[in-house]
């Protein structure tokens, strides 16, 4: 009687050796069901990293109002005739909230997407743990899928928390009222919060350029500092770039030059222009970095 042929786990996900190697799977083995998402969540909720990232958000709408109260409300100085979103901080919750993505989105938010991302196949392979977990046997393809997808989690939980604190705390310490625009008017508190929920989409959306490169280049070291450290360095020479205005239309072509633009939604009418614009560049160059992360892993030869 012959007998059926079985690959083993190692060759089936290639761990430790060359990938391309191996027959059938064994039987029972559903490759679909290896390092469920929840499993994979829960390990990162546990990850010091993850609950000081949430600290420090949590922490800066307090940080804010204590600088207020300490300094005197901004639209108390009375400068100019230009206001900005920092002149209206503290016309009301809504208000609060939208300067706390404004002082924010720049740099800040951008740690915790290079973090999540960065530190996804990079740390198992510092801590020897990788080749281990691909003979469980995970799938390489399957492993990528599940750190991508809690990390893309974890961040879009890390946009949502900042504002939301600030909407709560602004509101008690500033009462709950219509969004005070920059540009004059102001917006009904329900309305307010739609927008919003816009500029937070936005500014999600913006932070995938720098998921793709940390996720990249987290397949492509096995120091996770390396991986965090190069997404926000390219992060933050793409804003130098941006500043050159003697690039003048080539600017357009780089993901910074749009991080603002969710601004638009703070106005009384509605304007997508420029996101919708900046969301395209966003969008495309996270899909090539994302699409070079599983190329780079698939054919990576684990030895840690």
């Amino acid at each position: 009687m012959s007998t059926p042929a079985v690959r083993s786990a190692d060759a089936d996900t290639g761990a430790g050796t060359a990938p391309g190697v191996g027959a059938a799977t064994a039987a029972g083995y559903r490759p679909g069901h290896t390092l469920p998402l929840r499993v994979e969540a829960v390990r990162q909720l546990k990850r010091r990293r993850t609950q000081v990232m949430a600290g420090i958000l949590t922490a800066l709408p307090f940080i804010l109002i204590a600088a207020f109260a300490i300094g005197g409300s901004p639209d108390e100085d009375g400068g100019g005739s230009r206001i900005n979103l920092m002149d209206t901080a503290t016309a009301s919750g809504a208000n609060f909230a939208a300067t706390c993505l404004f002082v924010s989105a720049g740099f800040l938010l951008v740690i915790p997407v290079a973090l999540f991302h960065g530190d996804t196949v990079a740390s198992e392979a510092s801590w020897s743990s990788l080749r281990y977990l691909l003979a469980a046997p995970v799938p390489r393809t399957r492993l990528l899928w599940s750190k991508l997808a809690v990390a893309l989690s974890f961040s879009a939980a890390a946009m949502v928390l900042l504002p939301l604190v600030g909407l709560a705390a602004g509101t008690v310490a500033y009462g709950w009222g219509p969004l005070k625009l920059p540009t004059g008017g102001s917006l009904a508190a329900a309305d307010s919060l739609g927008r919003l929920a816009v500029v937070v989409a936005f500014v999600f959306v913006s932070q995938l350029v720098t998921a793709g490169l940390a996720f990249w280049l987290s397949t492509k070291t096995d120091a996770p500092l390396g991986a965090v450290g190069g997404a926000v360095g390219l992060t933050i020479v793409g804003n130098v770039l941006d500043a050159v205005t003697a690039l003048g239309d080539w600017r357009e072509v780089l993901p910074a030059h749009w991080q603002f633009a969710w601004i638009d939604a703070l106005q009384p009418q509605l304007e997508w222009t420029g996101m919708v614009k900046g969301a395209s560049v966003s969008v495309t160059y996270a899909l090539v970095l994302f699409a070079l992360a599983f190329r780079n892993f698939s054919r990576k030869d684990i030895v840690s």
